[in-house]
C-alpha cells in the first residue's frame, strides 16, 4: 500500500530517537533507543552516531554510558533533525522533473508545494519540547 506522505526510514528513527532521549532522565544507549523505538538496533547505532558527530548529542562511553542531548531541547526543531539526515527540501516549483512537460500549469494544482510548505512550517515550529 503506498503513501503520500513518506519520510526516510533514517530521518524517522533520528526524529523518534532524539524525542526519546530529550525525555529521558537518564543516559540512553542504542539498544535502549532501539528498544523504546522499535527501529533496528544497527540502524539506530548509526543514526545516533551521526547526530553525535554533529553535536545534537552527546555519548558517554562504558558500563553506565549512553546518550543525551548535545544542545537544550528548545533549540533544536524537528527540521534541524530532518535536515541533517535528508537535507534541505527540494523547492523547486515541479516535483515530477518533466523537463518536456506538455502542461501550462501544474495539473496538481500547486498541492506538492502546499504540502511542502506546511511540512517545513511545521517542523520547523515543533521543537523537541514540545512532542
Amino acid at each position: 500500500m503506498s503513501r503520500i506522505f513518506n519520510i526516510s526510514e533514517a530521518a524517522a528513527i533520528a526524529i523518534h530517537s532524539m524525542a526519546v532521549i530529550a525525555r529521558s532522565k537518564r543516559l540512553l544507549n542504542s539498544q535502549q533507543v532501539s528498544g523504546i523505538t522499535g527501529f533496528s538496533r544497527n540502524h539506530t547505532a548509526k543514526v545516533l552516531q551521526q547526530l553525535a558527530k554533529n553535536n545534537y548529542l552527546q555519548s558517554t562511553r562504558g558500563p553506565g554510558g549512553g546518550f543525551r542531548l548535545g544542545k537544550r531541547a528548545d533549540d533544536i526543531s524537528l527540521m534541524d533533525i530532518y535536515r541533517l539526515i535528508e537535507g534541505d527540501l527540494d523547492e523547486s516549483e515541479c516535483r515530477m522533473d518533466c523537463s518536456n512537460c506538455p502542461f501550462h500549469s501544474c495539473i496538481f494544482g500547486g498541492l506538492d508545494r502546499k504540502f511542502n510548505d506546511e511540512f517545513k512550517k511545521y517542523m520547523n515550529d515543533k521543537k523537541l519540547t514540545s512532542v
